[in-house]
């Protein structure tokens, strides 16, 4: 059991950072219909702005929600300038997206070199008990990811605003006329989404190799765990997480990363072309 438990974990630390990046993309497609090609690289900036705190001497404790809330508020900018000009024409803002994607690509390039960088570890204990040790800023980030899950499932589910945002989501024409203001739920949702996909990366920044392309790695799992589990379902994108990242992680522990990540793709499409609506989403 104490040579099972650290694979097993690392496989829940993959599925849990993948279900925050899905959360993102899942409320901005329900809520304006928006594809967005560019959340992976909202995940980038969320590690590269922790590494430039980190570097600057901010407490990763502090780094971690200051650059959440920044590149949220750059989300807000984005959905202002881009995103709200292009809704309903999904062609349009799949392209508009992709280049934005790579704009903030070659910009962090030009600033920061094409080579990867390192964000150490805010702390290097590891949990001991017996035979078992793991290392405790994977048990926190898991901690921390179930919190901020839980808090979403909370805030869509119970308060008013996500009543609004469920609302908007089904019937936008009912809800701006029982006078809920669709315009800035939809803008808040954006943003909102940007903020917890740049949570996710500056999480995993000190557990990965920090570099321009890494957008690109969370956001296509992330796609295919929607596609598989549904979208506008929180069942569905925890269903789709579980299956796509834990999949992924226990096939890396047999075969190569490359390996594993074709086979998943695979089984991906397969599920998609047998229930186009997700695992989750209903009869088709």
């Amino acid at each position: 059991m104490a040579a099972l438990l650290p694979p097993l974990l690392d496989i829940l630390s993959i599925v849990l950072i993948l279900v925050l990046v899905a959360l993102g993309l899942v409320v901005v497609f329900g809520l304006m219909g928006v594809i967005n090609m560019a959340h992976g690289e909202f995940f980038l900036l969320g590690a590269y702005g922790v590494f430039v705190l980190a570097g600057a001497g901010v407490p990763f404790v502090l780094a971690v929600p200051v650059t959440a809330a920044a590149v949220g508020l750059f989300g807000l900018v984005v959905e202002g300038l881009l995103i709200r000009h292009l809704l309903h024409r999904t062609l349009d803002t799949i392209l508009a997206t992709w280049g934005l994607s790579i704009v903030l690509k070659q910009a962090v390039t030009l600033v920061f070199g094409p080579a990867s960088v390192s964000v150490a570890l805010p702390f290097d204990a590891n949990l001991t008990v017996g035979a078992f040790s793991y290392p405790g800023y994977r048990l926190v980030v898991m901690a921390v990811a179930v919190a901020v899950i839980a808090a979403v499932a909370w805030v869509y589910g119970r308060s008013g605003f996500g009543l609004s945002v469920r609302a908007s989501i089904e019937r936008p024409d009912m809800a701006a006329a029982l006078g809920i203001d669709v315009r800035r739920v939809t803008r808040f949702g954006f943003a909102g989404g940007a903020a917890l996909a740049a949570l996710a990366g500056a999480l995993v920044a000190p557990m990965v190799s920090v570099d321009p392309q890494m957008g690109l790695g969370y956001l296509v799992p992330a796609f295919l765990a929607i596609l598989v589990g549904g979208a506008g379902l929180l069942s569905g994108v925890l269903g789709g997480s579980a299956l796509v990242g834990g999949l992924d992680g226990a096939l890396t522990l047999a075969v190569s990363p490359v390996v594993a990540q074709v086979i998943v793709f695979a089984l991906a499409v397969i599920v998609i072309r047998l229930r186009p609506r997700g695992l989750f989403g209903g009869r088709d």
